[in-house]
């Protein structure tokens, strides 16, 4: 083994049959399975969070079915690398090209690989962190079948250490001890990324003296250590980011408060006060709405709040919000009935304003029949009287449609409903 490769690298799967988690893409019978089996590897796009194994899955596929690969990067390697690949290709028969972050594959390059995809001279296998219905020209895409690759689970990166550590005591002089609680944050901290798990690995072993009887001991100290850098990752810029903030805002509309907690400290530990403002805000009268018509209020004081204090003390109003708005009877009364109203207004529903609504202040007006048998509601009882507000067309259109949620709209929809049965009487 070449110690002087990092650890994550020596410990690529050389087949199928190594690669760990993805069951639902390499276990018995499942469609990359059944490619590798059938010896015709198609071209494909391995999108996923980072550290779930993408780059190995594909040196993995290549070497299962016995076909030469070369490993590129979409963003450093040039057209003239990628035409020294197609050569070598043409005098070999086929050949499959790993293109990492093939999502930044530019136009000149993807131009030069299309012909050579559809001859099937090469085979990709393209790797990236972005959703390719996002980021990945259709023309390429097209040519591709997708397959997501899921974040790893805790014991999926056991399991993988584990490997790497007999590994290590079968070709080094030293043995590796690991504690259980040593191994179990090595594989939590990662949070599913499996390099770096592998990475923390190598650090540990690297930076302790054996004893004297030639033992490794590594202990939950160390891997502590090891790890500090990689309790978390989060890009702002990717497809991840905005997963969490949809989970953020269905956390909340679902009143599960601890969810909701979880998700906004995911937001507050990427720093990313920006968003976490924009999604409370619209979360407060998107969800929240008529039922308790001062979260929105509340929610603004807090995201004001937040931004004049920065991190670390912005989450503390960032909290007390967050829980309000989780435990906050919900409504999306107000904003469904515009959707309504939009809806029939862009399908060509809407009409002439009737006549005695129409603005009646300007000379000539009276001729016209603006504003004539217009009822002032101020002069009656209630400021209320019944006559026609909607054009003649969709005269009958009901819009709002209430609920009980929160002593307000409950007062709003008695308020409504007694209109409603006026009018009919």
């Amino acid at each position: 083994m070449n110690h002087h490769q990092p650890l994550a690298y020596r410990m690529r799967p050389k087949n199928i049959d190594e690669i760990i988690g993805q069951e639902h893409l390499v276990g018995q019978g499942k469609i990359i399975d059944r490619m590798v089996k059938a010896n015709m590897l198609s071209s494909m796009i391995l999108f996923g969070p980072p550290g779930t194994g993408k780059t190995s899955m594909a040196y993995a596929l290549a070497n299962s079915v016995g076909l030469p690969l070369k490993i590129l990067n979409a963003v450093t390697d040039k057209k003239k690398d990628m035409e020294i690949v197609v050569e070598e290709a043409k005098m070999r028969g086929q050949m499959v090209l790993i293109l990492d972050e093939v999502h930044r594959l530019d136009k000149a390059k993807q131009d030069f690989l299309l012909p050579h995809l559809e001859s099937n001279l090469l085979t990709l296998i393209g790797c990236t962190t972005s959703n390719p219905y996002h980021s990945i020209n259709p023309a390429i895409r097209s040519r591709c079948h997708l397959f997501e690759l899921h974040g790893l689970t805790i014991d999926n990166v056991k399991t993988a250490l584990h490997r790497a550590i007999v590994q290590y005591n079968e070709t080094s002089q030293n043995d590796i001890n690991i504690g259980e609680d040593a191994l179990e944050h090595l594989a939590l901290a990662a949070n599913g990324d499996l390099r770096s798990s592998l990475n923390g690995l190598e650090l540990a072993v690297s930076s302790t003296p054996p004893t004297e009887t030639g033992v490794i001991e590594l202990t939950i100290d160390i891997a502590e250590e090891c790890m500090q850098k990689k309790s978390f990752s989060h890009d702002k810029d990717g497809d991840a980011h905005y997963d969490v903030l949809s989970a953020f805002q269905k956390s909340i509309r679902g009143s599960d408060v601890d969810a909701a907690l979880h998700y906004l400290s995911r937001l507050i530990e990427a720093g990313d006060l920006d968003s976490i403002a924009r999604r409370m805000i619209v979360i407060a009268y998107e969800d929240i709405g008529l039922a308790n018509p001062q979260a929105g209020p509340r929610a603004v004081s807090a995201v004001q709040a937040a931004e004049r204090l920065g991190f670390p003390e912005a989450r503390i109003p960032l909290a007390n919000v967050v829980v309000e708005l989780a435990l906050s009877p919900k409504s999306n009364t107000a904003y469904k009935a515009l959707d309504a109203a939009l809806s029939d207004l862009r399908s060509g529903r809407s009409g002439d304003v009737p006549a005695h609504l129409k603005d009646s202040h300007y000379k000539g007006a009276e001729k016209l029949g603006r504003g004539k048998e217009y009822l002032y509601p101020h002069n009656y009882p209630g400021a209320w009287v019944d006559q026609q507000y909607l054009p003649d067309s969709i005269k009958n259109r009901i819009y709002y449609s209430p609920k009980d949620t929160g002593k307000f709209e409950k007062a709003l929809k008695q308020v409504y409903e007694k209109i409603q049965r006026d009018r009919k009487n």
